[in-house]
């Protein structure tokens, strides 16, 4: 069946009737005001909307949910974080009907021995972060995350982390999940797969990899609800340190700057490690628009990297000190000079501190604070493309005359420098079409351009996903069997990757 098919096949007509025996009335909306919030979306990807949301509650009504999806082919598009939306993966591709994990929304345990959290995919950034310092840890977390934005969705769309130095894979601090995959049948990963129900287990479930020797996690990391939905994750949780001292390292050459953050990274010397230009820096400093962000990006120099040297329990003042002798003496030898205060805006230093530990809780959200809209491009590559991946979207944005004050940059070392994520935010004005239009053409030139160059977009969303598996046919054949093994009808997401 193809996803058309999919899409077009059931009782659209009547979809509540469909799921009304498995969903209590208050806990599904048809309101056309409601599901607006699911169709609207910062991408080029193509969508339409829902003609109904349901909020389940727990995993049996969600197993009950996926079987009456199955029986009657209906789409269901999973969604677990609140507005605003930037890559279109949760936004209905064929319609059909959102399955909304806002309400499951428990975390379920807090192991502060062990470092670790569980927590059902409802739980956001904003209600975890919190908590955890309460039992004196802290998440390795993306850069200032929206605090709407779902952990579990988070950390299984691979989202990078502001902590290099404690991720061991791409995956990495994702744990274990309990998973509904698209016939109803449910399945535990890694250390959780049992046997047993799931409180009678005595082993902590914090071994992502199994059961057996296939590695069942790695099917739904990515994948954008294509192959499961998720009902609870097992996720990492740090010590939260006594003690911390910012430096930055500024400067116009970010291949010089990454071999910095290369060289604090082999040496296990720093924390929270990343670089930011100006404008995306000013953009998650401001305060206000335009004021604030316009002065910020015009004082603040083209590139900082940001280093934070952290003591926890033990000695915390002999460790900082030992880091703080590394930074110093890899910096000498590199011929930058890092300095404890924030060059073009001294006095905002603790508001970086907080930057790098504390979800985003302002309106607007930052990437749409400078124009009111944003298109995101981002990429995996080696810490040796990334300069040269930086000059091929500087000089595109040159081409198409779009003005540099409007682009944003954040380059993100993972898996200990073994590679970095780089993301580029156009802010832009929905609302002017000759804009809009520009900034259209930039995107999909620089997408193009960055994946001949070497980028590697490990989450192909929306038009991404041509450019992805356009050429790699053995793969998405293997994709598909795949497919047609954990969700039989294509009702999971239907019209995203290959599927």
């Amino acid at each position: 069946m193809t996803t058309e098919e999919a899409g077009a096949r059931g009782p659209q007509a009547d979809v509540r009737a469909v799921f009304g025996g498995v969903v209590a009335d208050e806990r599904m909306t048809e309101d056309p005001q409601d599901l607006e919030e699911y169709r609207r979306d910062r991408s080029f990807g193509r969508g339409v909307g829902a003609s109904l949301a349901l909020f389940p509650t727990n995993k049996e009504e969600l197993q009950a949910v996926v079987r009456q999806a199955n029986e009657c082919r209906v789409p269901l598009v999973p969604v677990s974080s609140g507005p605003p939306h930037f890559h279109g993966g949760s936004r209905p591709a064929y319609g059909g009907v959102v399955v909304d994990f806002r309400r499951m929304n428990r975390i379920l345990k807090v192991n502060a021995t062990e470092r670790y959290v569980m927590v059902e995919p409802g739980v956001t950034y904003g209600e975890l972060i919190p908590e955890l310092r309460r039992h004196g840890l802290r998440l390795d977390a993306p850069l200032l995350p929206r605090a709407s934005k779902s952990v579990v969705a988070s950390r299984l769309e691979r989202e990078p982390v502001v902590i290099p130095k404690y991720q061991y894979d791409y995956s990495d601090p994702l744990m274990t999940v309990e998973v509904v995959y698209g016939d109803g049948t449910e399945f535990r990963t890694g250390s959780a797969s049992g046997p047993g129900p799931l409180e009678k287990l005595t082993a902590d479930k914090v071994n992502p990899w199994g059961p057996g020797a296939i590695d069942y996690l790695r099917f739904l990391t990515g994948a954008q609800g294509t192959m499961g939905l998720v009902t609870w994750a097992v996720t990492k949780a740090e010590i939260a340190p006594s003690l911390q001292e910012l430096h930055f390292i500024t400067g116009r050459d970010i291949a010089l700057l990454t071999t910095v953050m290369n060289r604090l990274l082999l040496r296990r010397v720093a924390d929270e490690c990343l670089a930011l230009n100006n404008v995306g820096l000013a953009a998650r400093l401001a305060d206000d628009w335009p004021a604030d962000f316009e002065g910020l990006r015009d004082a603040l120099p083209e590139w900082t990297v940001m280093v934070v040297l952290a003591g926890y329990k033990r000695h915390p003042e002999e460790r900082l000190a030992i880091q703080k002798r590394y930074l110093f003496e890899i910096c000498r030898e590199l011929g930058v000079s890092p300095v404890t205060s924030l060059p073009g805006a001294e006095g905002r230093e603790q508001a970086v501190l907080a930057m790098l530990s504390e979800p985003y809780y302002r309106e607007p959200h930052f990437k749409l604070g400078p124009r009111g809209s944003c298109r995101d491009i981002m990429y995996l590559s080696p810490a040796s493309k990334v300069a040269e991946l930086v000059g091929i979207m500087e000089r595109l944005r040159d081409t198409h005359h779009y003005p540099r004050e409007n682009v944003g940059a954040y380059i993100q070392p993972c898996v200990q420098g073994r590679g970095y994520h780089s993301e580029f935010d156009i802010y832009c004005d929905e609302a002017n079409a000759a804009e809009m239009s520009m900034v259209r053409d930039l995107f999909f030139e620089a997408s193009d351009a960055l994946m001949a160059g070497g980028a590697f977009f490990s989450r192909p969303y929306g038009p991404w996903s041509q450019m992805v598996y356009g050429c790699y046919g053995d793969g998405v054949a293997a994709l598909r069997k795949l497919k047609g093994i954990f969700d039989p009808n294509n009702i999971l997401n239907p019209g995203k990757l290959c599927f």
